[in-house]
């Protein structure tokens, strides 16, 4: 570390007469990058010939696909919160990138994509391989740049890092043209601390901060829903402090999951179309809602015309552009969470409301009676997805990273996973990516390959990105990848099971045989049928040094519940 941070000063005071592709290098070196992600190609090549001499101080993965590496650099920025930085070739290579450029912008993932381009005299010409991807990316990017100068390089490097990390993160693509890869200059680099007119955290206003702090005094049945704001803040120690002062009952969004242990007694459950019973059913009768670091995301609101208006509503957030984009706030607090919270801490009163959380716990219990005890200590013969997580979490002990990917395996992953620690549930949440968990769970694992990272995925989108068990095998990544099999596109089978009169239209799935398929990879597999096989199998993942691949058989037509159908009001919400 000491090394790395005399090279990255190093860096910034010499000037150097090198290429452009050499000053890439040389830029995230400066910014500290130890691993990237990518796949080679003609445009990009100057630049992996540099990677070629630089290696032992930057680590290159080479992903099976494009949409892997940036899956992959989404899973090593969320679990490290550092910048996660993505390389691919021009045209296609390019616009394989555009999936997970999406999925990052929508759940505020700090990304630096980099991609090769035709020549610049060529550039507008239909050459070979050439996308205008500036032009595609740029509604799915926090900033982008094409470079055709190899002078701009390290400036334009400093930005896209600075810009990527800064106030509510976000991903960045850096297009560079052949010729500026070759060209020579002279090369300095200096790291971006400011970027005029862009202001990434909003300046705190104190009134604000007393405001909220009386209307939180004053109520008599407040409700906290925090989302990924406070981890991408790191406030979890500022959150905790201020629900337990105020001794307020707190839900979260699916990626505000873990800034507070899944055991917190304040801690009453997720909202959203597929959450806790209590937080969403009680999400109308609170008198104040506080919204902490979450974007009111319909999956969450439901019917917009019938979410919370009888609530004083409070809305803590980095972003301008979020403030009455969806629901309007009473008080808005402007600012990172961190700062935010820390004021509001002293301003606020100690206080029981013992009835009010009461009423969580009643709910709590009417939801364990219909649905929870039946997920996870089924009497049915067939294995639910809920006891596999259960399995989990006893021999991981809540302090895993749990990486899922999209549908009902998700839903039952956020449901039921315990979480000791923060960042530990990564997840595509916005954009509901398929084909995320995998790669994601390889660039958590590289991020931090002293934690247990277990991949949760379905066998619809476990398909999508599977070839990336050729980059688990070649670069001996120890995840442990847990395939819930229940032979159908799950959710989208439920929808037709409850609202399309069970015409279950291309949604049946056959398989190939996914324990051949890890073992043609050398990876270690097995297959459970049956529950009394659950436990070992488990055991025996967590247990083995290195890659593992454990599929489980779960029911076909089991449901998701409970539900907020689309539509309708969270105090709609189904238990059956």
């Amino acid at each position: 570390m000491k090394e790395l941070q005399t090279l990255q000063k190093h860096e910034t005071q010499k000037t150097l007469h090198i290429s452009g592709s050499e000053a890439i290098i040389r830029c995230l070196l400066a910014e500290g990058v130890d691993i990237l992600y990518g796949y080679p190609g003609g445009a990009i090549m100057p630049v992996y010939d540099e990677l070629y001499k630089y290696q032992g101080q930057i680590h290159h993965v080479l992903t099976r696909h494009e949409q892997g590496a940036t899956h992959a650099a989404q899973g090593y920025a969320r679990i490290s919160g550092k910048v996660g930085v993505a390389i691919a070739t021009s045209g296609p290579g390019a616009t394989n990138l555009i999936t997970g450029i999406a999925d990052a912008q929508i759940d505020s993932t700090p990304m630096v994509c980099i991609t090769g381009q035709v020549g610049s005299h060529l550039l507008g010409s239909d050459a070979f391989q050439e996308t205008d991807i500036v032009g595609i990316s740029t509604p799915v990017t926090k900033w982008n740049h094409q470079i055709t100068k190899a002078s701009e390089i390290p400036e334009v490097f400093a930005k896209a890092f600075y810009i990527a990390k800064s106030g509510r993160p976000g991903p960045v693509l850096i297009d560079i043209t052949k010729d500026a890869q070759f060209e020579v200059f002279d090369f300095k680099y200096k790291k971006c601390k400011g970027v005029r007119s862009y202001k990434p955290v909003p300046k705190l206003n104190f009134s604000s901060i007393e405001a909220a702090a009386n209307l939180i005094n004053k109520a008599k049945k407040p409700l906290v829903v925090w989302g990924q704001g406070v981890i991408l803040g790191e406030a979890e120690a500022e959150f905790k402090a201020v629900i337990e002062k105020a001794n307020l009952p707190s839900a979260w969004t699916i990626l505000g999951a873990s800034a507070i242990p899944t055991s917190h007694p304040l801690n009453v459950g997720m909202v959203g179309m597929h959450g806790n019973y209590a937080p969403n059913f009680l999400t109308n009768e609170c008198d104040v809602l506080i919204a902490i670091g979450m974007r009111f995301d319909d999956r969450v609101t439901g019917d917009l015309s019938r979410y919370a208006k009888q609530a004083r509503v409070i809305h803590f957030e980095i972003d301008l552009a979020e403030i009455n984009k969806n629901v309007k706030a009473d008080i808005a607090v402007l600012g990172n969470a961190k700062k935010s919270l820390k004021a509001l801490l002293p301003l606020l009163n100690k206080n029981s409301h013992k009835d009010w959380l009461q009423k969580f716990k009643d709910l709590y219990q009417i939801e364990f009676n219909k649905v929870i005890q039946n997920d996870v200590n089924p009497t049915k013969e067939g294995l639910t997805m809920g006891e596999v997580i259960k399995e989990i979490n006893q021999q991981t002990k809540g302090d895993a990273a749990i990486v899922s990917d999209v549908g009902q395996h998700q839903m039952i992953a956020c449901r039921y996973a315990e979480f000791n620690r923060t960042k530990s549930n990564i997840t595509s949440g916005g954009l509901g990516t398929m084909g995320f968990a995998l790669p994601a769970a390889i660039g958590a694992k590289m991020a931090e390959p002293h934690r247990e990272v277990v991949a949760i995925i379905g066998d619809g989108g476990y398909q999508m990105t599977i070839q990336e068990l050729g980059t688990i095998f070649q670069q001996r990544v120890s995840v442990k990848i847990v395939v819930l099999n229940n032979k159908f596109l799950g959710m989208v089978r439920q929808w037709q099971q409850l609202f399309f009169d069970k015409r279950y239209a291309s949604t049946e799935m056959t398989n190939p045989d996914f324990v051949t398929i890890a073992q043609g990879y050398h990876i270690e597999a097995q297959k459970v049928t049956k529950r009394e096989y659950l436990k070992e199998a488990v055991k025996q993942m967590i247990d083995f040094e290195g890659p593992y691949f454990l599929e489980v058989c779960v029911e076909k037509e089991d449901n998701v519940f409970p539900m907020i159908p689309t539509g309708a009001s969270v105090s709609e919400i189904r238990l059956e």
